[in-house]
């Protein structure tokens, strides 16, 4: 098999085609959460990252929040989040994300970070307090934590295994080959090692992979084979879009027909629940994994 390259800033661009054409958002609860959004400059990821399914999650009372800042220690070249030294923790930080999620009126929260890989719990307690604040100020809110590899510290990781999220969801992002390539700091078998720690612990565990960076199709099994021999069981594939010109270029736009091959394949892989398709991401139709499992 000849292996592909990938190289940042790559000027060569294939042309994005027509399934990846994006619904403007609509809907009463759409614009009611818009409107709430605005009125108390409320941060969420769905914004900041330009999710094409913004519009579908907030109408189904769905929102992605981050934490621990704006500047994450590592540089994967596939984010777009700025990397540098991050600023000193907020202390406040839980308290101002529990009443956000309490305003919009949220049923399922997903909370996300950059990695903090420059403090000595990763961010953890931080990671806890937040769940807490939420569970105080919105009992009713169930929750979904995209959590880092807290560099394989797993004490660190205990403390979110501790509080108990509903679901927590740890991104392998792509086959084994292209890790060094795509997450850089990131180890591949030490994110099999997160999510297998998780279900020991009793998590409802999920896990993400970005397709059309250069792996092939029998790397993808193997992938999706690895994410359940750790137990894994919820699966999210989507298509790897290139957020600037400085970033990793897209290798392929994987078709819809093989999303829904994939899908299929998991399924019988015995993942409880598969989302694929061009469009997918982590957060996409998170609050149907809580009760359909």
């Amino acid at each position: 098999m000849e292996e592909t390259i990938l190289n940042r800033g790559e000027k060569t661009r294939i042309g994005k085609p027509k399934w990846l054409r994006v619904k403007l958002p609509t809907g009463e609860n759409y614009r009611k959460v818009r409107q709430l959004v605005d009125e108390h400059k409320l941060h969420t990821i769905c914004e900041s990252g330009s999710c094409p399914n913004m519009g579908e999650c907030w109408g189904e009372g769905t929102a992605t929040f981050m934490i621990l800042g704006n500047i994450c220690t590592r540089s994967c070249g596939f984010c777009a989040v700025q990397t540098g030294r991050p600023d000193a923790v907020d202390e406040y930080e839980p308290g101002r994300v529990a009443h956000s999620v309490k305003v919009m009126g949220v049923k399922h929260a997903v909370i996300t970070s950059v990695d903090r890989d420059d403090l000595a719990d990763g961010g953890s307690e931080i990671w806890a307090q937040t769940v807490r604040a939420i569970r105080k100020q919105s009992p009713g809110t169930t929750l979904e934590t995209l959590i880092p590899d807290f560099a394989g510290n797993w004490e660190n990781l205990q403390v979110i295994i501790d509080v108990a999220p509903e679901i927590v969801s740890h991104n392998l992002e792509t086959v084994r080959r292209l890790t060094k390539q795509v997450r850089i700091q990131a180890k591949y078998d030490r994110s099999l090692e997160v999510l297998f720690r998780l279900k020991k612990g009793g998590m409802r565990s999920k896990s993400g992979v970005m397709l059309g960076l250069g792996e092939t199709h029998e790397e993808v099994i193997e992938t999706m084979q690895d994410l359940r021999s750790v137990g894994c069981d919820i699966l999210t594939l989507g298509q790897y879009l290139q957020p600037t010109p400085k970033h990793l270029p897209v290798a392929e736009f994987i078709t819809p027909e093989r999303f829904e091959e994939y899908k299929v394949l998991g399924m019988e892989m015995g993942f409880r629940y598969v989302e694929s398709g061009p469009l997918v991401r982590s957060s996409y139709h998170a609050e149907k994994h809580i009760f359909d499992l």
